[in-house]
C-alpha cells in the first residue's frame, strides 16, 4: 500500500484561558493538522509548532514551507514498509525536526491502522494507564497561582509544574510549599536564566522540587553540567534535547538526571523510541512533555508515554485543560485518580471530529 494524499490544515484554537511562560504569553494556539492517505485508510499527526519562533526556532509558517516544497513530494507514492527516514529527501532536509515529526506521526497512524493495531501497541507501548500532571503558567499574583493549584490537584493531577522567570521564582515557590507541604511540584524556567544565578537554584533545592527543567540557554550542555554539580535538585532539560545525539552528549556530561521527551521537538516517534531506550540503559528517567496539541497530538503523546520508561508524571493534561472544543472524540480526560486511560482502539483510538476541524482551519493544502 502507498501513500496517495497528504493534506496540511492550519488551525487556530482560543485557549481557555491565557498561557504565559518566561518567553510569551498566548491567548490562542496554532497548529498544523497532517491528514495522510494510503488507499482507503486514513492517519492523523499534528505539528504543534506555534505562530512564534520563541519555543522552538520552526513555526507553523516554516513548517508549511519544508513540507510543502521538500517532505510532502517525497512521500507520495511511498510504500507504507519503506523506513521513511531512509528516503533521500528527509536525510537531505536538515533539522526541522517538527515539519518531520507531524509527518512521521501521521504515517505511525497509518501504519498502525493498516496493521489493526493501537498507537500504543505499535510505539511498543506497555501501559494501559499514564500519569498525567499539568503546567501552569505564570499569573498575575501568587494568590491566583495558589487557587490555579488547588483547583487542579481536586482533579486529580500527580505533579504539579510552573513556569518560573527572575523575579517569579523563590518567594512564588515558598509560598507554593507553605499551603502545599506534601505536594510533588517541579519548575520550568524555559531557559530563562544564566549560570550566574546559581544562587536562587541553590536555594530552590530545600524546597524538595522533583526537578528544575530547563534552567539555562537551549544549547548550553556545560553550564547545565555546572550547575547541576552545585545543586542537589535534578536539572530536567527539554529544549537541550533535539535529537538522540543531544541526548548522548547530555549523558555524557552529565549536564541533567532527567530529559523530557517531545516527540514534535525531536523529529517524531522514531527518535523520541531512541532517546527513550538510551535513558533506559543509563538508568535516567523520562517524561513526556506537551506543546498545547489538541487531542490528535495528544493521543499520539499518551501512546509514547504508555513506554515503560516514561515513569515521572507526563504534561498530558485534559482536553478541557486548554481546549473548551477539541477536535477529537471522544476528549482525553483524566481520572480521579490522575490517571488517563492509554486508548486501546485502532490508530488514534478516537475519532477526529471533522466539524471541529474544519470550524477552527485557516487554510489547507492537498498534495496528490
Amino acid at each position: 500500500m502507498r501513500i496517495t494524499k497528504i493534506e496540511l490544515r492550519h488551525l487556530k484554537l482560543p485557549l481557555v484561558s491565557p498561557f504565559e511562560t518566561s518567553f510569551s504569553r498566548v491567548n490562542t494556539h496554532e497548529t498544523i493538522i497532517v491528514i495522510m492517505q494510503a488507499g482507503p485508510i486514513t492517519g492523523y499527526g499534528e505539528i504543534p509548532a506555534s505562530a512564534y519562533p520563541y519555543y522552538s526556532s520552526e513555526t507553523v509558517t516554516t513548517c508549511w514551507y519544508i513540507i510543502k516544497n521538500f517532505l510532502a513530494p517525497s512521500l507520495l507514492k511511498l510504500n507504507l514498509d519503506t523506513p521513511v527516514l531512509t528516503t533521500p529527501e528527509f536525510k537531505r532536509v536538515r533539522g526541522h525536526n517538527m515539519a518531520k515529526a507531524g509527518l512521521i506521526m501521521a504515517l505511525s497512524d497509518l501504519k498502525a491502522r493498516s496493521r489493526k493495531q493501537s498507537l500504543s501497541r505499535f510505539y511498543g507501548g506497555k501501559r494501559a494507564f499514564i500519569m498525567a500532571g499539568i503546567s501552569l503558567g505564570v499569573e498575575a499574583t501568587i494568590e491566583l497561582l495558589l487557587d490555579k493549584i488547588t483547583n487542579a490537584l481536586s482533579k486529580g493531577y500527580h505533579r504539579i509544574k510552573i513556569k518560573i522567570k527572575p523575579g517569579w521564582d523563590i518567594k512564588v515557590i515558598q509560598a507554593i510549599r507553605k499551603r502545599f507541604p506534601a505536594l510533588m511540584l517541579s519548575v520550568d524556567a524555559n531557559g530563562a536564566y544564566t549560570l550566574k544565578d546559581w544562587r536562587i537554584f541553590k536555594t530552590l533545592d530545600k524546597y524538595r522540587l522533583l526537578m528544575i527543567e530547563q534552567p539555562l540557554g537551549y544549547n548550553d550542555f556545560l553550564d547545565h553540567a555546572t550547575l547541576q554539580k552545585k545543586i542537589k535538585t535534578p536539572i530536567c532539560l527539554d529544549e537541550s534535547i533535539k535529537n538522540p545525539e543531544d541526548a548522548q552528549l547530555a549523558l555524557q556530561l552529565k549536564s541533567c538526571r532527567i530529559i523530557n521527551i517531545k516527540q514534535a521537538r525531536v523529529g517524531g516517534p522514531i527518535a523520541a523510541r531512541k532517546i527513550h531506550d538510551l535513558c533506559l540503559s543509563h538508568k535516567i528517567p523520562v517524561w513526556c512533555g506537551g506543546l498545547l496539541e489538541t487531542g490528535i497530538g495528544r493521543a499520539h503523546n499518551v501512546a509514547l508515554a504508555s513506554l515503560p520508561n516514561f515513569k515521572l508524571p507526563n504534561d498530558i493534561s485534559a482536553s478541557e485543560r486548554y481546549y473548551r472544543e477539541d477536535i477529537v472524540n471522544p476528549p482525553f480526560t483524566v481520572q480521579s485518580d490522575g490517571l488517563m486511560k492509554v486508548p486501546q482502539g485502532i490508530g488514534l483510538g478516537c475519532e477526529v471530529n471533522i466539524k471541529s476541524l474544519n470550524a477552527y482551519t485557516l487554510r489547507k493544502e492537498l498534495f496528490a
